[in-house]
């Protein structure tokens, strides 16, 4: 029973546990905040332009029984303007994300260059090829030799 309770310790130590515990709250926020964003805003949106409530829409089967397909359909329809909504924001995180990225690697200088002998990667402030041990030109030596 120890070692059990050892291996459950360490399961839920673990980084990626803790992630997605984290994920899961902050998708329960996010999803509160989208579901209010269609049937607050986009939802009476579309009511003013499409004049009709899919809600109400019902068929009578026996007695009081009805079938609520206006509510499935109204369902679907808020399923797919979440998943668009969900979509434009993800898009919008990567754009700004993959800007950052590049932003940062044209900051970086280069460290390496080509070895134009041999083609190998070598450090930029060398003066000869580790690999094919051909003397490299440099800045120096080209000036002195100018």
């Amino acid at each position: 029973m120890k070692k059990f309770m050892d291996e459950f310790k360490m399961f839920i130590a673990r980084g990626n546990v803790m992630d997605m515990a984290v994920g899961i709250i902050i998708g329960g926020a996010f999803t509160s905040i989208v579901t209010s964003l269609v049937e607050d805003i986009i939802n009476p949106l579309l009511g003013l332009f499409g004049g009709m409530n899919f809600d109400q829409l019902h068929l009578k089967l026996l007695g009081e029984v009805t079938l609520n397909y206006g509510k499935f359909i109204t369902a679907v329809v808020n399923f797919l303007i979440m998943a668009f909504i969900v979509f434009l924001l993800v898009k919008v995180v990567n754009g700004m994300g993959d800007k950052l990225i590049k932003k940062e690697t044209e900051e970086a200088a280069p460290t390496t260059k080509k070895c134009p002998f041999c083609k190998s990667e070598i450090a930029i402030d060398a003066t000869r090829c580790p690999n094919c041990t051909s003397g490299l030109e440099t800045e120096e030596t080209v000036q002195a030799d100018a």
